[in-house]
């Protein structure tokens, strides 16, 4: 094992890593407050913590860290054909 530092990809990879478990904690937290005031402040916390995860990955997408892979045309339309039955 290196016991060089991270390197700034490394760093941000983790910071975003960190984001998807804390949004996930606080939309557990959301779900399950107790007062309508708890529920209030939960949801705007989550809010906050989900503008720093896409700032986080926006940074790395824009640095080439964090590639997307577009969907194309007819996959786009067949999940829209599977999941538009859903809402109804």
């Amino acid at each position: 094992m290196s016991n060089l530092p991270y390197n700034d990809k490394e760093r941000m990879m983790d910071s975003l890593s960190s984001q998807k478990f804390i949004t996930d904690s606080y939309n557990t937290f959301s779900n399950e407050a107790a007062t309508p005031e708890v529920k209030t402040c939960m949801m705007n916390i989550l809010a906050e913590e989900h503008e720093i995860q896409h700032d986080l990955f926006t940074e790395m997408k824009n640095r080439g860290w964090y590639t997307v892979e577009c969907a194309d045309d007819q996959k786009l339309e067949q999940t829209k054909q599977k999941f538009g039955n859903v809402t109804g």
